[in-house]
């Protein structure tokens, strides 16, 4: 037996949370989709960028075009407003969708190690984190109102209610939720497979490729030369008169000539 760190070819220590994590994985990769395909391309967030601004809680969604017409540099838009937070969201969902599809395929193949599900824990967990931050992220844009926290999230939705927006603030609230859910749970998947990446004793001990390959042939090949070993002659049987008298009944039998 020998001692071999196994980085690749590692088997899980545990199988029974690599299958089951799946099932929590699905539900929220499915509803993801489902509420960050409804926010696309533009369904409420420059409305609700405007109820802020109306109400003096973040920054004004027409400093572009003020600053179009003015002839100055555009601004930065803030993250937590940008259509690109809207993409990047939408595309981390259809892509965990595709990956979660993968490990499954992978798992059935038992060709899906934990080296596979640290990388994968570890980038959907960085992307999510992203995702996470952009939702709840800052807006400094105007220093006169500055925003930590988008507003529908330090103040709830009862300001959204009065613009009939209530059910929408509730579901941005909801996708908030989720994407925090599906970070901690990636956040599980890349500690159990890091888990399973560290060294074991028992899962480290076993017989090393030399042993298996070339140890059983040494066995093999040491049966073989004991067949074929040659045999030695018959050593011939002390003669006595109890040998002669049987060596001359057997040729008096009747059956011997039957």
């Amino acid at each position: 037996m020998a001692r071999t760190y196994r980085i690749l070819h590692r088997p899980w220590r545990a199988k029974a949370p690599l299958y089951w994590g799946m099932v929590p994985e699905l539900a929220g990769v499915i509803a993801l989709l489902v509420l960050f395909g409804l926010q696309q391309p533009d369904s409420f967030r420059t409305r609700f960028w405007q109820i802020g601004f109306d109400n003096k809680l973040n920054s004004n969604p027409k400093m572009i075009l003020y600053a179009y017409a003015n002839y100055q540099p555009l601004p930065t838009v803030p993250f937590v407003w940008s259509r690109t937070l809207t993409n990047f969201n939408v595309a981390i969902s259809v892509v965990s969708l595709f990956i979660l599809l993968a490990k499954m395929i992978a798992t059935i193949m038992k060709v899906f190690y934990p080296i596979f599900g640290t990388i994968i824990g570890l980038g959907l967990t960085a992307l999510y984190t992203v995702s996470v931050y952009g939702q709840a992220g800052p807006d400094y844009a105007d220093p006169r109102y500055p925003s930590p926290t988008p507003w529908h999230l330090r103040l709830g939705c009862k300001l959204a209610e009065a613009y009939n927006m209530g059910k929408t603030c509730q579901m941005v609230q909801a996708t908030l939720g989720m994407t925090v859910y599906m970070l901690a749970l990636y956040l599980f998947q890349s500690g159990f497979a890091i888990w399973a990446m560290l060294p074991n004793k028992e899962i480290d001990m076993y017989d090393s490729d030399d042993e298996d390959e070339y140890g059983s042939a040494a066995a093999k090949n040491k049966g073989v030369a004991v067949q074929m070993q040659p045999t030695p002659p018959n050593e011939q049987v002390p003669f006595t008169p109890r040998t002669q008298a049987f060596h001359a009944l057997e040729r008096k039998l009747p059956l011997r000539y039957s």
